[in-house]
C-alpha cells in the first residue's frame, strides 16, 4: 500500500470531516476570533491551562522521581497529539480538533496514574465515583478560573462532544447509560454538563475525536513498551510471547544484527507505531468508502466507529495489552509503589473531609456549610487537580509518616 493510498499529503477537508465553519458555537457567546478558527482557539485554551501544564508531574506508569527519561501525562499527551494529527491528516479530517482532543483528554487524571483513579473511584464511591474522563469535562467547563466571564474555558460544542464520547456513544436511544457504566448512572460532571448543553450522548462521535481515541491506544502500548524495557521489567526477547512483537524483533535484529539495546527498543517501537498508524489509515479509509458518508453528521449517525483497527491489528493491540498488563503493570516493583501511592491518596481525601480547612484557602472557603456529596466533590476536585510531587509534600505536612516512593 502505497502513501498516496493512505492518504498521506492530502490537504483539503473531506466532506465527512468536521468543519470548523460549521461549529454548535459556544455554551456562553463570545466573538468569532479574526485569526483562528474555533479549534484552534480551543487548542490554544488548553495549552494555556493549568491543567495542561500539571500533566508535566502527574504519572504514566511510573512515579515522577523513578527516572527523568519515563513517560509523564504530559509527554504522553503530546505523543498522543502528534498521532492524532497524522491520521487526521491522512483520512483529510480537520487537523486542529483532533488535536484539541489529543491535548484534552487527560487533563481530568489522578496524580499516580490509574491507581490514583481506582482510589478515588473508591472514595467517591458513596457520592458517585469518580471518572478520569467525566473529570476532563469538569475541568474545561467548571474548574479553571482564567475568564472574566465564565468559569472553565468554554470551548466549541464539538471539543466537548469528542471530549466525553470519544470511545462511543454513552447511552442508547432510551437515555439509558451504556458500556462501563450500564447498570448504573452516568458520571456527577457529565450529568451536570447535560443540563446546560446537549452533547448527543446517543450517538458517535466525529471522526476527528476517533483519531484521538485510537491514538491515545497506539500512543501508550507503544511508550509503554518502552518504558518497560528501559526499566528492565521484563527483557526484549520476552516480547516475543506476541506474535506482533515478534515479527518485527526478528525484522530489527536481522536488519541490525548486535544492535545496542538503546537503538534496539528504539526500533522495535518506531515500527510498532508507525504498523498501527498505517493499519488505522487503511481500515479507516476502508471503512469510509464503505459508508460513503457526505457529512461529519453521517459519521455521528454511523452506528459504528470509523476510525479504528482492522480486525487483525484489534488482536495483536489487545495481546499488547496483555503482555504488558502481565509484565508491567503488575510487575511486583510497579505494584509495591501502586500500593503506596494509594495510601497517600486514601488519606488525604480522609483528612481534607474532616479537616477542610487544612486546603488552600480558595478551597477551604465555605467548605464549613458543604456536607456529604458537596464537600466530598470539592476535595475530590482539589485531589484529582494535583501533581503526585503536590500529594506527597501535602501528605508529609498533614502526616508523620509518608511512604518513600524509592
Amino acid at each position: 500500500m502505497t502513501m498516496a493510498t493512505l492518504g498521506y499529503g492530502a490537504q483539503e477537508r473531506a466532506v465527512y470531516a468536521q468543519d470548523p465553519g460549521q461549529s454548535r458555537g459556544r455554551l456562553h457567546l463570545e466573538p468569532e476570533s479574526p485569526t483562528r478558527t474555533p479549534f484552534q482557539r480551543d487548542r490554544d485554551r488548553i495549552i494555556h491551562s493549568t491543567a495542561f501544564r500539571r500533566l508535566k508531574h502527574k504519572t504514566q506508569v511510573f512515579v515522577y522521581h523513578e527516572g527523568d527519561h519515563y513517560r509523564t501525562r504530559l509527554t504522553h499527551t503530546i505523543e498522543v497529539s502528534q498521532i492524532a494529527r497524522s491520521l487526521a491528516r491522512a483520512l483529510r479530517l480537520d487537523e486542529d480538533l483532533a488535536e484539541c482532543l489529543a491535548l484534552a483528554h487527560d487533563l481530568g487524571h489522578t496524580p499516580f496514574g490509574h491507581e490514583g483513579e481506582d482510589v478515588m473511584h473508591e472514595c467517591m464511591a458513596p457520592f458517585g465515583g469518580f471518572d478520569h474522563n467525566a473529570q476532563s469535562l469538569r475541568v474545561v467547563t467548571a474548574l479553571e478560573h482564567r475568564y472574566a466571564e465564565f468559569d472553565g474555558l468554554n470551548l466549541a460544542w464539538e471539543t466537548l462532544e469528542g471530549l466525553v464520547k470519544h470511545n462511543g456513544p454513552l447511552v442508547d436511544g432510551t437515555g439509558a447509560p451504556l458500556g462501563k457504566f450500564k447498570n448504573s448512572e452516568l458520571p456527577f460532571a457529565i450529568r451536570t454538563y447535560a443540563e446546560k448543553q446537549d452533547l448527543m450522548l446517543s450517538s458517535w462521535p466525529s471522526a476527528e475525536a476517533q483519531a484521538a481515541a485510537i491514538a491515545d491506544d497506539i500512543a501508550y502500548d507503544a511508550h509503554d513498551l518502552d518504558d518497560g524495557l528501559r526499566a528492565r521489567l521484563f527483557k526484549v526477547e520476552d516480547i516475543a510471547e506476541v506474535p506482533f512483537l515478534a515479527g518485527i524483533l526478528e525484522e530489527v535484529d536481522s536488519r541490525y544484527p548486535g544492535l545496542e539495546e538503546q537503538r534496539r527498543i528504539h526500533e522495535i517501537v518506531r515500527r510498532q507505531i508507525t504498523r498501527m498508524v498505517e493499519d488505522v489509515i487503511g481500515e479507516g479509509i476502508r471503512r469510509i468508502e464503505a459508508l460513503k458518508p457526505q457529512s461529519a453528521e453521517d459519521i455521528r449517525a454511523a452506528g459504528h466507529c470509523v476510525v479504528g483497527f482492522s480486525p487483525a491489528m484489534a488482536d495483536a493491540e489487545r495481546q499488547v495489552k496483555t503482555f504488558l498488563f502481565a509484565r508491567m503493570y503488575r510487575h511486583p516493583d510497579v505494584l509495591a509503589v501502586r500500593k503506596l501511592v494509594a495510601r497517600i491518596v486514601r488519606e488525604l481525601f480522609s483528612h481534607y473531609m474532616q479537616q477542610p480547612d487544612d486546603m488552600p484557602r480558595e478551597w477551604a472557603h465555605a467548605m464549613s456549610t458543604l456536607t456529604g456529596a458537596n464537600r466530598a466533590r470539592r476535595v475530590c476536585d482539589f485531589i484529582a487537580g494535583m501533581t503526585d510531587r503536590y500529594a506527597i509534600e501535602e501528605h508529609r505536612r498533614l502526616f508523620d509518616d509518608t511512604p518513600e516512593l524509592g
